[in-house]
């Protein structure tokens, strides 16, 4: 397990971090991100998806209502919200084994949610907004 630790004092920062991680990423990655409302989940994934040079970070918007987000060629990023969901059964009927077999990195909001769908070999980042505006961001690599 390796364990990282990042602050952020900006939307700018964020971004750029995603941006950073990613391109240290092994492929394929599935990543948790993990935080409150408004921690940043979705900021992060703009870095992310630009890291992956998978497209802009404008075009890159929570998933919370259509739940699943694909961006690049194929589907190359997930951006994915469990947050809306309430059973196993709502999840599985996303078809994210689909989803994921098709995507370089997967991200997933609200999946500690649902720890039976978790692979053990995953990333997780724990994000948390400060009263400062900054950002506490915990990168965990399992196993």
């Amino acid at each position: 397990m390796r364990r990282r630790l990042y602050e952020t004092r900006s939307e700018e920062e964020t971004i750029a971090l995603g941006a950073e991680l990613a391109r240290g990423w092994s492929l394929p990655a599935f990543v948790m991100l993990i935080g409150n409302l408004g921690a940043g989940k979705t900021t992060l994934a703009k870095g992310v998806a630009e890291g992956l040079g998978v497209t802009r970070r404008e075009e890159v918007s929570s998933p919370t209502f259509p739940l699943v987000h694909e961006y690049g060629e194929e589907g190359q990023l997930a951006h994915v919200d469990l947050y809306r969901l309430d059973t196993l059964e709502e999840v599985e009927s996303l078809g994210l084994d689909e989803t994921v077999a098709r995507a370089s990195v997967t991200l997933l909001e609200w999946a500690e949610r649902f720890p039976e769908i978790l692979p053990k070999e995953r990333i997780e980042i724990r994000i948390e907004a400060r009263p400062d505006e900054s950002r506490a961001i915990e990168v965990t690599e399992l196993p």
